[in-house]
């Protein structure tokens, strides 16, 4: 994944964590992160798809965590925004005439799906609370 939408989702779940029971503004989080509050609206959809994150709309809306800290795991987050793989994408069109380009994308099929399981098995061990008490 080689953009910055795991740690743009990230954040938004550790500032949500760190305020239970809150409706954080989409403006607040976008001005922790930096980033306009278009990005955070379109990620808190994603995490709300994913039961991570409730909503609701109005003057005294926000977004607030859907379950306690210590019942999400990162890999959820993770698979929650994932659209890629971590490695990257294959190559587009190699040259089947050629002995490696013939082949390249099956191999890296293989390649691409055992690193993913990887950093997901590895994801799976770490709750959002133990990353949140990095954090005041």
């Amino acid at each position: 994944m080689n953009n910055t939408r795991f740690a743009t989702a990230i954040h938004i779940m550790t500032l949500l964590a760190k305020m239970p029971g809150a409706w954080v503004s989409s403006d607040f989080l976008a001005g922790s992160i930096n980033i306009n509050a278009v990005i955070v609206r379109k990620e808190l959809s994603v995490l709300r798809e994913a039961g991570l994150v409730e909503s609701k709309k109005g003057k005294e809306g926000g977004s607030r965590i859907a379950k306690k800290m210590d019942e999400i795991y990162i890999s959820e987050i993770f698979q929650a925004i994932n659209n890629s793989d971590v490695l990257g994408k294959k190559n587009n069109h190699p040259n089947p005439k050629c002995f490696v380009g013939k082949e390249i994308n099956n191999n890296l099929n293989s390649l691409f799906t055992e690193t993913n399981d990887l950093v997901i098995q590895f994801l799976s061990k770490k709750k959002l609370s133990e990353f949140a008490e990095n954090f005041g």
